[in-house]
């Protein structure tokens, strides 16, 4: 990982500082949010504190499994090396999902209303923290001005294709919010968009291949998508009336402008410490 700077034997990385930037503007996001639906704020904030803690460990734990089992299992003590990377994503969301679903259960809450107040603002912590990744992508095989020179060779910036894509999914799901029919439908936008976004990144990264040009990580996206679409069809058969929440209607522009000083502000950001 890339290291910013350190303190004697502290030291401080791109990644996690992003990463760090990201859970607080997501945090923001969420309880605003909350407070709109009406959802007590210690409440989100417990479930954003676990969330992430078992995120990371699940993220791990699938890293493991899927992606190089065997060379953990030669040396189980690279297990705890974490900040040496290997990290799945697919394992970090579907842990932290499973225990939210259980904290939701706790708390005797709705788990789709919480889903949706959360899932906003992780499209957004996960465009934030890409933009600190230093996992580049393949070769590029003609070159383009935005590709990064990392060991003589231009690659592909998939960091910044993904963030780019996790800030339209949040557009996307923050607009959706004022006209949603029923409790969970942003869960399933965001389930099912981001695996779109991380299959088509996935085809500029390298990662051990099952098929063809197809990846653990397509193969872990695909599954997704059939998941977020049985998910779709049987809250679709409980829930037949429209949602009316307190919806209040923000102005176009004004999120329009946000979008593109993220996207500047981001694209600044990473081309200033990595380029």
């Amino acid at each position: 990982m890339k290291e910013l700077f350190s303190i004697g034997p502290i030291h401080i990385y791109f990644f996690g500082v992003m990463i760090a930037l990201g859970i607080i503007a997501a945090s923001l996001v969420a309880f605003k949010e909350a407070e709109r639906q009406r959802v007590s704020e210690d409440l989100v904030l417990n479930l954003i504190i676990i969330t992430v803690l078992s995120g990371i460990a699940g993220a791990r734990i699938f890293y493991i499994l899927f992606y190089n089992p065997s060379y953990y299992f030669n040396d189980p003590l690279e297990v705890f090396h974490i900040t040496e990377g290997g990290l799945s994503i697919h394992g970090g969301i579907i842990t932290a999902m499973a225990v939210g679903f259980i904290y939701s259960k706790i708390k005797k809450e709705s788990f789709f209303k919480l889903a949706d107040i959360t899932v906003i603002s992780v499209a957004l912590a996960q465009g934030i923290g890409r933009v600190g990744c230093d996992v580049f992508g393949k070769p590029m095989a003609k070159v383009m001005p935005w590709g990064i020179n990392v060991g003589y060779e231009i690659l592909h910036p998939v960091q910044v294709y993904e963030f780019l894509l996790d800030y339209i999914l949040f557009f996307i799901l923050w607009r959706k919010k004022e006209k949603k029919k029923y409790e969970g439908q942003l869960f399933i936008v965001y389930f099912i968009g981001f695996s779109i976004i991380r299959g088509i990144v996935e085809f500029f990264r390298i990662n051990p291949l099952v098929w063809g040009p197809f990846s653990v990580s397509h193969l872990l996206s695909l599954i997704f998508i059939v998941l977020g679409l049985i998910i779709y069809a049987l809250i679709n058969r409980r829930y037949d009336k429209a949602f009316t929440g307190n919806v209040k209607k923000s102005s176009l522009l004004k999120q329009l402008i946000s979008f593109i000083l993220l996207t500047a502000i981001s694209l600044n950001i990473f081309y200033y410490v990595q380029g």
